[in-house]
């Protein structure tokens, strides 16, 4: 009788995990969206500094071990650093690798726009810098994309070293709620 109870008990919680499981598979959203960190590195309106580690001629010194930065990027809708603004990309790297290939990269993307106002999505993971594309994980995420969790790749489209601007431009594949 007992076995019974049991073997009934256990049917009746799988039956609510597989069903809570659909449900909540259904309300999964996947979102993907391309933006452009406009990254300044020198000059007045710079938008990532070196905060540890010994600058090259005034260069940042990206390649150097434990060097590390904090960034307060502008992100645009489009290449061109005059289209919208609909985030801000801030946060820190960290050149975490002896040979200096590697950086760790913890960014909160702060949505300023009006679809996502106040929403962030937060990404981290090992950057392997000198890569032409580079992937890292989105692990969380705030308002329109709370709980978020996905991918993002990373790739350098435009490089001036005269006037220290690089265009990152981030694709990233979002799933939330």
């Amino acid at each position: 009788m007992a076995s019974n109870s049991i073997k009934l008990s256990l049917i009746f919680l799988l039956t609510i995990f597989i069903t809570s499981k659909a449900i909540l598979h259904d309300q999964i959203k996947e979102t993907n969206m391309t933006l452009y960190f406009q990254d300044w590195s020198g000059g007045p309106n710079a938008t990532v500094l070196q905060i540890t580690g010994h600058q090259d001629h005034g260069l940042l010194s990206f390649a150097k071990f434990g060097s590390v930065f904090v960034t307060d990027d502008p992100i645009t809708q489009a290449f061109d650093e005059n289209s919208a603004e609909i985030a801000r990309a801030q946060g820190i790297y960290v050149t975490s690798a002896l040979d200096g290939k590697i950086s760790h990269v913890l960014i909160s993307i702060i949505f300023t726009n009006d679809d996502c106002k106040g929403s962030t999505l937060e990404i981290q993971g090992a950057s392997p810098q000198f890569e032409r594309v580079r992937e890292v994980a989105i692990v969380g995420g705030t308002g329109k994309f709370r709980l978020a969790s996905g991918y993002a790749t990373f790739e350098t489209i435009h490089f001036d070293l005269a006037i220290h601007y690089v265009v990152i431009q981030c694709n990233v594949t979002i799933l939330h709620y």
